[in-house]
């Protein structure tokens, strides 16, 4: 088993299709083309068996507005392992490296998790962020209600001190926000 850390740019063809094919598995189906922009343009962790991509996930860079201060945040997408493949690490071995990049490269770490993975995230200190959750939209910041309770953050040792109560603003993108 091998496993290696790539950016998006260094990435052939091939490579991006075996990644989209192992998240429509993954995703059942359910993981759009809006979902896959938003893993790109970052760094991946990449885990093949016998030259086989086994389990992917990513982090790119957001900007997260808390308190007046625009934090540089890591942001993790894509997080998959094929289902063969599950329960033996995989998915910790991809956080693990995930979280190597935040701790060198940002100063927090954030995700939204799916209810099969919030158990993954909290098992390695990720936490639910307790205030609010908004979006810096076209037309201003809008609170996003339905993404609190399922946004976790992570704080690198020397990294952003969050206020619990504080409002988290994501940067906008196309599709699902967060």
């Amino acid at each position: 088993m091998s496993v290696r850390t790539a950016h998006t740019a260094e990435l052939a063809a091939g490579e991006l299709r075996a990644i989209r094919e192992l998240l429509d598995a993954a995703f059942g189906g359910e993981f759009s083309d809006e979902d896959f922009e938003h893993a790109l343009g970052g760094m991946h962790v990449l885990v093949e068996r016998d030259g086989r991509l086994v389990a992917h996930g990513s982090v790119v860079q957001r900007r997260v507005l808390h308190r007046g201060r625009a934090l540089r945040t890591g942001y993790v997408e894509a997080v998959a392992v094929r289902a063969e493949s599950r329960r033996r690490g995989l998915a910790g071995r991809v956080m693990a490296e995930l979280e190597r990049i935040i701790g060198r490269a940002y100063v927090l770490g954030a995700l939204s998790a799916s209810e099969e993975g919030a158990a993954l995230y909290a098992g390695r200190g990720w936490c639910p962020h307790p205030g609010p959750v908004g979006v810096l939209g076209p037309h201003g910041p809008e609170r996003l209600p339905e993404e609190e309770g399922s946004t976790y953050v992570w704080t690198p040792p020397g990294g952003a001190v969050l206020d619990p109560a504080g409002r988290l603003d994501f940067d906008w993108r196309d599709g699902d926000v967060l």
